[in-house]
């Protein structure tokens, strides 16, 4: 798909770096999110020394097709030479300017009219942050302070779903409602923060048509509210698909009728597209074009810069600046970050914009995702893939002991990091979590490779299922 001109890994001498080394330094002293304590001290980290496209490399020159996109993030594909020119032109130019109260840059304000030029709706101002949890946590108090320049100062608890993933700053996570993200040495905020079920049909409970469940999910919401209070809750958070929670799609219908009774209730309705936006599902941003409803509240990071630079975004209505801007009341917005409409990380975002435009690339994920989704689901017939969901480039693979019952196995197998080991020796690397492997490949990624992605994933679930086999586990 892509024929710019880019970095060439051939031009890596990978005899420079020291492996043991590397991995010696990094064992004592990076402590890696979600690091596993438990973990043999022999197991060390895989050392990445380059990348171009889809493909990474070791400090041992081994590549790896990364169909899991670094974390749901690499959209245009690493390496691109043009990427690297504009952030150091950008370094150049002005490497950094203060973004607080009067002062502004060129590529943040720039930045902030293409957003507000491509966001749907009335979606038209801007918040700039690091990342994905941050985009979040100004949510969090931004709707804090909207309420309260309405004079609604009790209402201020929010409603998020079980197993949803929204960051991993104190409120991101809170906020957020997967069982793993919640250890007991990490404190919470639960006083405020509500969670309902997760809206997982494949979960759903024997004989229950998708039709009653969806009615369910919606009523449990609605009551929630009315448990809670229309007057207190502020918001609902939600990702148009679970990311982290293994790419769970909701029924036809939810998001419309979630937002439907947001709108009964004054809630404000948050859309974390941290993951969704920006080409993954074949659109700028997926709520509205996808799912057919209007957020008053759009989070993003991730793909906004493709991961070339950290770079969070908090896109929000012009209803809401309507009342927090109103004059007269000695009102200031305080908060906010140093790097808050980083230049150069702007700079990065808007040459990032203009490649997938100039490229096409929203309507090549029309294209190629639908044979992506097809070719994951020919998985099916393994005896331990229970289920092969997805849109757009966005997939996971459920596996289970027992296909008619849907059990997992036990958690202690982590039967997705098994099969994803050896998916790491065939060259290709997708994303385990507990009994999933999850993918989310770049943009540009031609057939063949999703061919390569699908038959060496076949290939490492049947070595895995004579493993389990010879270990007495299926």
């Amino acid at each position: 798909m892509c024929s710019a001109k880019s970095f060439d890994p051939a031009a890596v001498n990978f005899n420079q770096y020291d492996t043991d080394t590397i991995s010696r330094q990094d064992k004592k002293h990076f402590l890696h999110p979600w690091q596993i304590f438990d973990t043999p001290a022999d197991e060390g980290a895989l050392p990445i020394a380059a990348a171009n496209g889809l493909y990474l490399y070791d400090t041992d020159g081994k590549k790896y097709l990364d169909a899991v996109g670094g974390l749901w993030c690499t959209n245009i594909g690493l390496g691109r030479e043009e990427m690297a020119d504009a952030i150091a032109d950008q370094v150049r130019q002005m490497a950094y300017a203060s973004p607080f109260v009067d002062m502004t840059n060129i590529p943040a304000a720039t930045l902030a009219a293409k957003l507000a030029e491509i966001a749907p709706g009335d979606i038209d101002h801007v918040i700039f942050s690091c990342g994905g949890s941050t985009a979040i946590d100004s949510a969090y108090r931004l709707i804090q302070y909207y309420q309260n320049c309405r004079g609604k100062h009790s209402k201020k608890h929010v409603i998020s779903r079980d197993n949803s993933y929204h960051g991993t700053t104190y409120a991101a996570m809170s906020i957020g409602g997967k069982a793993g993200d919640h250890p007991p040495e990490f404190d919470f905020i639960s006083d405020t923060i509500h969670h309902i079920s997760c809206p997982n049909y494949y979960r759903a409970e024997p004989g229950v048509s998708e039709a009653d469940f969806l009615a369910a999910m919606l009523k449990e919401l609605e009551d929630k509210i009315l448990d809670v209070g229309p007057d207190n809750v502020a918001a609902f958070f939600a990702e148009p698909v679970f990311g982290a929670g293994g790419v769970i799609i909701p029924p036809a219908g939810y998001h419309r009728g979630t937002w439907e009774i947001c709108q009964k209730y004054d809630v404000l309705y948050v859309s974390d597209e941290v993951v969704t936006a920006f080409g993954r599902l074949g659109h700028w941003f997926a709520s509205k074009e996808v799912f057919d409803f209007q957020p008053d509240i759009i989070t993003t990071a991730k793909g906004l810069t493709s991961g070339y630079l950290p770079l969070g975004a908090t896109l929000y209505s012009k209803r809401i600046h309507n009342v927090i801007s109103e004059t007269g009341h000695g009102r200031y917005f305080a908060h906010g970050y140093t790097y808050a409409g980083h230049p150069v990380a702007c700079a990065a975002a808007l040459k990032n914009i203009e490649i997938m435009e100039r490229e096409g690339l929203l309507n090549h994920v029309h294209q190629i995702g639908p044979y992506f989704q097809q070719q994951l689901k020919t998985l099916l017939d393994l005896p331990i893939v229970g289920d092969v969901r997805g849109v757009g480039l966005m997939a996971c693979v459920e596996f289970v002991k027992d296909k008619t019952t849907k059990e997992r196995f036990a958690e202690e197998l982590d039967i997705g990091k098994w099969i994803s080991n050896r998916a790491d020796s065939l060259g290709l690397i997708v994303r385990p979590i507990v009994n999933l492997n999850v993918m989310s490949p770049p943009l540009i990624i031609t057939r063949d490779q999703v061919d390569f992605i699908v038959a060496t994933l076949r290939a490492s679930v049947l070595a895995c299922i004579e493993d389990l086999r010879e270990h007495g586990h299926f």
